[in-house]
């Protein structure tokens, strides 16, 4: 067996820059030279920096932190041992993409082109961590050129051609990925495949009494007030540690339960799961057709007015989200009404700490603003933009609060807001507007003061709400 490994200039969908040409080389050499003595697969290994304010460090997936495993002088890696328990944080970003050179089991095959222990590649596979395509995608203008020469091997026409597995597809096509469901899935010379060597982890999962975060079952759907710090239906990297694997557990069922929406991993509140494929299906028709209601519960940082907030926002997948105060062609309706919103204490320093609670250094603390919303509009991040976009973010918000921040101390920095400035060309705009991404922070670690409080359908046949918002709680 043989295979090759190509870069990742991003890594969990988190903007990165790649690593220092010298770091590269290091690990470069160190795979060689493992693979001299050991006679393990060969390795080119492509390195990228982890987001901004995350050190560049190897950490150990182990749960004890006083075990910490010391990073090998071979290969630049920690030991690996398996991905439960589950530890505090997770690693830095790894993703591996290599192409089969010599087909084979594909756990077995991780297992050696990685240098992996045999079950923690199995738990990978498991947390649905590992993807295929049948050919292997362009590489980035990082690649080398050896892997810029292999990657034209595999795609060759006359290679493509010899594929019956391709037969009928086209290259596009051959080229969507899927997740490997099973380790002793059999993978031919040619196809490609991506690790995701740390995935995002969520230790919330086993701190939660999940029966009673259930709101309502019935033979159609579960109602679940779903804890801050946890995904609905998990990520791109861990579909084992998620609201529906662990509620599907806790009631017993036989059948895993479906994700019919989402609300943010820092948000509470209620969720609808859905116990067949069909009633995921009617749930997801009664979302188009607006006959879902949504309440929301917000602590914002500074007052709102009651009424209706409009904004557009930028039709692009990727955090922060940005709006705009005036119609932009293209972007997307924003509308959300504050229903009432009344002052009350900021959260005692005992309670941020229990909820992960970023400071953000807003400079008063003395009070906040509870605020009803009505949901209008369902965009990603649209209640804790628009918020943000008004000067009041959401208490935690370690995403939005700084550029709102920023822009009160320095009005005219957002782009797209009531004080944005007139500029040249388009040139100087792409500029400001780069450079006001760059005043957002990071997603927040564990909760932000955002609460889906009540859920609603079929004119108010079915209707339920969440139990106390996390900031109503507070300790003595």
């Amino acid at each position: 067996m043989g295979s090759l490994s190509f870069a990742s200039m991003f890594a969990n969908g988190c903007r990165s820059l790649s690593a220092p040409a010298v770091l590269v080389r290091t690990l470069g050499l160190a795979h060689v030279s493992l693979d001299h003595h050991s006679n393990k697969l060969p390795q080119v290994a492509w390195c990228s920096r982890t987001p901004k304010r995350r050190t560049f460090a190897y950490e150990s997936s182990r749960l004890d932190a006083t075990d910490i495993a010391t990073a090998s002088s071979v290969n630049g890696y920690p030991k690996y041992d398996r991905l439960l328990p589950c530890p505090s944080q997770s690693g830095p970003p790894r993703v591996e993409h290599l192409v089969v050179l010599e087909g084979g089991n594909v756990q077995e095959y991780i297992t050696k082109a990685l240098d992996l222990p045999p079950m923690f590649v199995s738990d990978l596979i498991h947390f649905g961590a590992v993807y295929y395509a049948l050919v292997c995608p362009k590489p980035p203008p990082t690649a080398t050129p050896e892997q810029i020469s292999l990657f034209k091997k595999f795609t060759a026409p006359s290679v493509l051609k010899k594929r019956t597995s391709i037969k009928g597809k086209t290259v596009r096509e051959a080229q969507k990925t899927f997740r490997i469901t099973h380790g002793d899935q059999f993978v031919e010379t040619g196809t490609y495949l991506r690790v995701y060597v740390h995935p995002k982890r969520f230790p919330r999962c086993y701190e939660i009494d999940w029966k009673s975060r259930v709101l309502a079952v019935t033979e159609s759907f579960v109602v679940l007030d779903k804890p801050a710090g946890t995904s609905v239906g998990g990520t791109t990297n861990n579909i084992e540690e998620s609201c529906a694997t662990f509620t599907t557990r806790a009631l017993g069922l036989t059948t895993p339960l479906r994700t019919t929406h989402q609300i943010d991993n820092c948000t509470e509140g209620c969720v609808v799961l859905a116990r067949t494929k069909e009633y995921c299906s009617v749930f997801h028709g009664k979302i188009r057709e607006k006959k879902v209601k949504k309440l929301y519960l917000a602590l914002a940082a500074a007052p709102l007015p009651n009424g209706i907030i409009t904004h557009y926002m930028r039709p692009i997948n990727i955090a922060p989200r940005l709006i705009s105060e005036d119609c932009i062609e293209g972007w997307s309706l924003c509308k959300l009404e504050v229903v009432e919103c009344r002052k009350v204490p900021w959260p005692t320093r005992v309670t941020e700490e229990k909820y992960c609670v970023e400071d953000c250094y807003w400079p008063s603390k003395d009070y906040a603003y509870e605020c009803k919303i009505n949901l209008l509009t369902g965009r990603t991040h649209q209640i804790r933009a628009q918020l943000a976009a008004c000067g009041a973010p959401i208490v935690g918000d370690s995403m939005y609060m700084p550029a709102a921040l920023a822009e009160i101390t320095t009005p005219g920095l957002n782009p797209f807001g009531k004080f944005r400035k007139q500029y040249k060309d388009e040139s100087d705009k792409a500029i400001a507007m780069t450079e006001w991404i760059d005043q957002h922070g990071e997603e927040p670690t564990l909760a932000i003061a955002l609460q889906a409080c009540q859920i609603a359908w079929d004119d108010g046949e079915h209707i339920f709400e969440a139990g106390a918002p996390w900031w109503r709680c507070q300790e003595a």
